[in-house]
């Protein structure tokens, strides 16, 4: 489209621009002589308000605005996944090669590959027909990772006229060709999609199987469902980003998309460096290939952090649609929401608390509600997921704060991350009183009938321990704990001893970094088992020295990194030595008694 408007005001990464008519609310624009990225975001009759995506730096007033007459859109086909892009779907590492390790103004790069070519398998033919998110091929993305190759979310009720067979094709080749209502339209191995439309789905199913994530606090006290949402908040140096690592490493989701959205330049550069070097734990292939990589880093333009959230569930959705389950991990989402407070503040709107803008929180809610397991559109019939996880960076650890209290009511897991428990080298520093899952009732069936019928009752009777433990904390500050009696000594011991041998976990140790659903359960039964049997011994007359000093006592914190996976067996001799040491105990203490 033609020039439309010229700018007349310049406020950071805020533009204002006159003669805009006909203009749409987030169509993207191209700013200045150096045609930077820009999208409307206001509209008073015919000036329009635009962030731009890129440095204003020596834009100056009278410079040309071009409209494109299209909103916001990210290209999705073969080549997404194993990119790593900015906040706007470009490929950085392309665009080092075109201009060298710092980004710059106006360079235009495509979103993936449109000459590389792939091979494509048909699965329609000519007479079928097809409508919106039907699979008419797939291509072989990634080793690991099969696209799917979908009929766009718009297409209507359509006739197949014309296939072409199975070969290699660019993503500009036509690859199907259909009959509407009225047009006749060719489908290629792409399309795009606005990055603030979520995609369309059949219908939404429960979230009633959990996200395994191999790390045992988040599994079996506080789980995350397929297609759930939750949030990490934290203090500076509490473990958020290595939380949000171990998930996107470990978790049984097909596709990962990691969104750095204003984190510091550090931590991403850890993330790009570490993550292709990952092996994927279900194929031993490299982890890059079923991970998409969105980095926008604090020192990036403030306005395409906020972009990259909707890029990232945008990928997200794609991938759900083709009846995979993916995770999506944003670090972090205060950082996002500081975008927000910026172009706010150029815009001169109204603040609302600590500076935040008024609508904050629907922004959030627009954000979270895109997660959710649901039966897609098309056919064959396929269910997928997109599960949403964001950290908050609360400053100094102050949970009450805008950004913290709006999250918490849209999301329904919280994993409230603890700077005192990671000041004492407590790592995942989650702080088992203060969190919380929605999902524990539903996730339960899938536990019971694929794990162990008693993990709802294990479960309950350590987080009690816990519970019992926390309690008891201001009795031993003002008596000491040898004031107590032995049943609550004992529930300090085992909650000092499930504390280090089931809630800490190092994610550096090839053994403990992850513990399966069987693994977990195994444990946790270990550890109610022995206090169930203490508590026994104690009540029949045993003194809590005799149980203290039994060799299981000092194991059970062990077990977590001496048992691999392959040999959980162990866990079971460790079980029956647990047996025979208490009933050793207890005619220890009958013969005293006589």
């Amino acid at each position: 489209m033609s020039s439309q408007g010229r700018i007349i005001w310049v406020s950071g990464p805020a533009v204002k621009a006159d003669n805009m008519s006909g203009t749409r609310m987030y169509e993207v624009v191209n700013v200045g002589e150096d045609r930077l990225v820009g999208e409307v975001i206001k509209l008073e009759g015919d000036t329009a308000f635009i962030q731009v995506y890129e440095s204003t730096s020596n834009i100056r007033p009278g410079e040309p605005v071009e409209r494109t007459g299209r909103p916001l859109s990210v290209a999705l086909g073969p080549g997404v996944i194993g990119s790593i892009f900015d906040g706007l779907q470009r490929p950085l590492n392309r665009i080092a090669e075109m201009v060298g390790p710092f980004v710059k103004r106006g360079v235009s790069v495509e979103n993936i590959p449109m000459d590389r070519k792939w091979h494509f398998v048909p699965t329609v033919k000519a007479g079928d027909e097809i409508g919106a998110g039907w699979i008419l091929g797939t291509v072989q993305e990634t080793p690991i990772l099969e696209n799917r190759v979908l009929a766009p979310p718009d297409l209507p009720r359509s006739k197949v006229t014309s296939v072409e067979p199975e070969g290699d094709y660019d993503l500009e080749h036509p690859i199907v060709t259909v009959e509407g209502p009225g047009e006749k339209r060719e489908l290629k191995l792409y399309h795009y999609w606005p990055v603030r439309q979520k995609r369309p789905y059949r219908a939404r199913l429960p979230p009633n199987v959990p996200l395994i994530t191999g790390q045992r606090i988040l599994d079996t006290f506080f789980p995350l469902a397929k297609g759930g949402t939750a949030a990490i908040p934290g203090g500076f140096g509490t473990g958020k980003t290595v939380t949000l690592h171990q998930i996107a490493s470990w978790a049984d989701a097909k596709v990962v998309v990691y969104v750095g959205c204003g984190e510091r330049g550090n931590e991403m550069t850890e993330v790009l460096v570490r993550f292709p070097e990952l092996k994927d734990p279900y194929s031993g292939r490299p982890l890059m290939e079923r991970t998409v990589l969105i980095a926008n880093t604090s020192n990036m333009p403030v306005a395409a952090r906020e972009a990259s959230i909707y890029t990232g569930v945008t990928i997200a959705e794609y991938y759900r649609d083709m009846g995979y389950d993916v995770i999506m991990v944003a670090d972090s989402t205060s950082r996002w929401a500081e975008a927000l407070r910026e172009i706010s503040g150029r815009l001169e709107e109204m603040p609302a608390e600590e500076g935040f803008p008024s609508y904050l929180a629907s922004r959030l809610a627009e954000f979270y509600e895109r997660a959710g397991r649901a039966e897609v559109l098309g056919e064959p019939s396929r269910i997928g997921s997109v599960s949403l996880a964001g950290a908050v960076s609360p400053p100094g650890a102050d949970f009450t704060e805008p950004v913290t209290t709006h999250t918490l009511r849209f999301v329904r897991v919280f994993w409230a991350l603890d700077t005192a428990l990671a000041y004492s080298r407590h790592y995942p520093a989650i702080n088992w009183i203060m969190s919380y899952s929605g999902y524990l009732d539903s996730v339960q069936g899938w536990w019971e009938s694929n794990v162990d019928k008693e993990w709802r009752y294990l479960r309950d009777r350590a987080y009690e321990v816990l519970q019992r433990e926390d309690a008891l904390k201001d009795i031993v500050r003002l008596l000491g704990p040898e004031a107590l009696p032995d049943e609550e000594k004992l529930v300090l011991d085992v909650a000092r001893l499930m504390k280090l041998g089931f809630l800490q976990q190092n994610a550096y140790d090839p053994v403990d970094s992850y513990a399966s659903p069987r693994k977990q359960v195994a444990l946790l039964r270990l550890f109610v088992e022995f206090y169930n049997r203490a508590l026994d011994a104690i009540e029949k007359g045993a003194k809590i020295d005799d149980v203290r000093a039994l060799k299981t006592a000092s194991l059970l914190p062990r077990l977590r990194y001496e048992v691999p996976e392959d040999q959980l067996g162990k866990l079971e001799e460790v079980e029956r030595q647990m047996r025979a040491e208490f009933d050793a105990l207890l005619s220890e203490v009958a013969k005293e008694v006589v």
